[in-house]
């Protein structure tokens, strides 16, 4: 890793050290933990994936006697650097946001065995490549059964009978997405039919809303009417390009895009059908509030529709755009998934 890199992240973390110091003594007398948290190149502010991390982490820090440092890398090369300064600084709790982060944070909890660690959509294991890590917390999401509701949602507000799926970067994670939006809506039309397109190979495609929308206008051009996205910050380039195009005569939108990992129901009112989101703030609150209280355990902790790890959105914002039908269907499907009566394909597994 580049020399000058380590050094001045270790140097950011020294200086918010300080600060965030200062601003804990001011909210409470007792900063009992420190948490260090590590963001994907999409940035906290994403309002999508890290965005989820990063309210969950803030409650952690309103909530709870904590002291709570963040990195934005930029780029991959900075993620390591960030992740061991964070070790060096013997942090309570390091988080790591991202699958990508994985074989970095691998190695780093291979070097601290006695630092807590947590990895949202990555599973570290021991040496033997079976056994999970003891000192790592793995945060997974069953997304193929979230998805398989919002496939169901987008199928029956279909007019056109063609919907599209615009994934990130193009990995098994993403296709589990695609896989549970597919069998979702093919339960409500058989007949649909679904273009899938996805940004890039890098982990650049998770940034890139520019061509997050010449994809998604590609799709509409061939008849797609709501668009699933499961693409970081490139999937506002879906939202942009459902607004494009606009409001018919009954005032409502002719395109939508279904949002993913947050709430993203209020990004473009109205044009927004739903959101798929994963509960990554619970996860994260949850493994910072079990290191507070010495429940830390390593290994896998999983998050489905049983655990309301994932949920379909419906607020102020796209409740006059579902019919109550609908819901009550989705509803049942809910039921049905999680009682074991509908399986849904999870692609990751095959």
């Amino acid at each position: 890793m580049p020399r000058n890199t380590y050094i001045v992240i270790l140097l950011l973390v020294a200086t918010l050290g300080v600060s965030c110091g200062r601003q804990a003594d001011a909210r409470r007398e007792n900063c009992q933990i420190r948490v260090g948290i590590v963001f994907d190149i999409g940035g906290k502010n994403d309002r999508s994936f890290n965005a989820a991390a990063w309210e969950g982490v803030r409650k952690a820090e309103q909530d709870l006697p904590i002291c709570l440092y963040d990195v934005e890398p930029g780029n991959p090369t900075s993620i390591e650097p960030a992740m061991r300064a964070f070790a060096e600084r013997n942090f309570d709790l390091i988080i790591g946001v991202g699958f990508a982060q994985g074989p970095i944070m691998q190695t780093v909890a291979t070097d601290y065995p006695d630092i807590k660690f947590a990895i949202v959509d990555g599973v570290i294991f021991e040496a033997d490549g079976k056994t999970p890590k003891s000192n790592v917390a793995s945060l997974v999401f069953r997304e193929h059964e979230g998805s398989y509701l919002v496939g169901m949602i987008a199928a029956s507000k279909s007019r056109t009978g063609v919907i599209g799926f615009l994934g990130g970067m193009d990995i098994p994670l993403i296709h589990r997405f695609n896989k549970g939006y597919e069998e979702g809506a093919k339960a409500v039309n058989p007949d649909i039919r679904i273009h899938t397109n996805y940004v890039g190979v890098t982990d650049h495609a998770w940034n890139n809303p520019g061509k997050g929308k010449e994809l998604a206008l590609s799709q509409i051009e061939k008849g797609a009417d709501v668009i699933f996205t499961a693409a970081g910050n490139s999937g506002l380039g879906a939202f942009d390009a459902v607004e494009q195009y606009g409001i018919n005569p009954d005032g409502h939108a002719n395109r939508f895009v279904i949002g993913v990992d947050s709430n993203q129901n209020g990004v473009k009112p109205g044009f927004v059908l739903t959101s798929m989101v994963k509960r990554v703030d619970v996860a994260v609150y949850d493994a910072v509030q079990e290191v507070l209280e010495g429940r830390f355990k390593g290994g896998f902790h999983v998050f489905g529709l049983e655990e309301d790890g994932v949920i379909y959105a419906m607020d102020e914002h796209n409740r006059a755009l579902i019919p109550r039908e609908v819901i009550e269907k989705v509803e049942a499907a809910r039921t049905a998934i999680v009682e074991g009566e509908i399986k849904v394909t999870d692609a990751m597994a095959n």
